[in-house]
């Protein structure tokens, strides 16, 4: 079963959450988490909601329904206020307390956001907010932006895609660096593919290869590997356990996979480099 994960739109229905000038924290919300599923649903990953229309349910219920459905993580997204309007600006994570992979993913979803403009105010420990400590499976809530800041705005209005990528990214960042199967047992490539070829004589270096997807299902990984080759990129499909691994390239300088792994990034892929030794 691919890894789950419940994203949540804060508020909702008659809660409207924080206001500014007309504006609702719930439509923000909706908008924004929709369009994160879509990405993490196009990359394997299973995705479930805790709304995708204007409806209103508690915090504790949506923390209910999460651990009924028995996902792998939860996330919530949130805009945040501050007292006086354009004070503050940036955005920053809470989670029930500062340790473990909630607090990764929170890291590195701050530090993705950056990138967009964002400033960051870091990571918080909020133990008694409900969706974080009634959740069984590693929470993060994150406050992306401050309604009530016109910079905030700005950036989250012209920038839509690119934050919602950059979310995503975040938590495939975190699901890479702690995954199901160890990256260390993923074999060579095929060689028909045009690897680097040393002499035999010689001590073969290390290989480098770049992962833009793992799979439960063969059709997406195929999927995928098309779509790759369409855009150029030298990608394959290795079985590994029980996942169809989508992989990139085969390189013996880590620079060189460094380089390709920022062309597929810039081009909208989650990546990480990977040893194939």
């Amino acid at each position: 079963m691919a890894v789950s994960i419940m994203l949540d739109a804060g508020h909702g229905g008659r809660d409207p959450g924080a206001v500014y000038k007309g504006r609702q924290e719930k439509d923000d919300t909706l908008r924004m988490v929709l369009a994160i599923g879509e990405i993490l649903e196009n990359r394997g990953i299973d995705v479930q909601y805790t709304r995708t229309t204007d409806i209103y349910e508690t915090p504790y219920q949506k923390a209910m329904e999460a651990n009924e459905a028995g996902v792998d993580y939860f996330v919530s997204i949130h805009r945040n206020s501050y007292p006086i309007d354009n004070a503050v600006s940036g955005v920053e994570s809470l989670v029930y307390d500062l340790s473990g992979i909630k607090y990764e993913m929170a890291e590195d979803i701050n530090d993705q956001l950056e990138t967009i403009g964002f400033r960051n105010l870091g990571v918080k420990a909020r133990p008694n907010l409900v969706v974080l400590k009634r959740t069984k499976m590693p929470a993060v809530l994150v406050e992306l932006g401050f309604i009530n800041s016109d910079t905030d705005n700005q950036l989250f209005d012209e920038n839509f895609d690119a934050i919602a990528l950059a979310i995503a990214e975040g938590i495939l960042d975190t699901l890479m660096q702690n995954p199901v199967v160890d990256m260390d047992s993923v074999p060579d490539v095929m060689p028909e593919l045009t690897p680097e070829v040393e002499p035999e004589e010689e001590e073969a270096p290390p290989r480098y290869h770049i992962q833009v997807g793992a799979f439960r299902n063969m059709e997406n990984a195929e999927r995928l590997k098309e779509e790759l080759l369409a855009d150029e990129f030298p990608a394959f499909v290795n079985r590994i356990g029980p996942y169809y691994k989508v992989l990139v390239g085969q390189f013996t300088s880590v620079d060189n996979a460094a380089s390709t792994e920022q062309a597929l990034r810039r081009a909208g892929y989650q990546t990480v480099v990977i040893s194939g030794d």
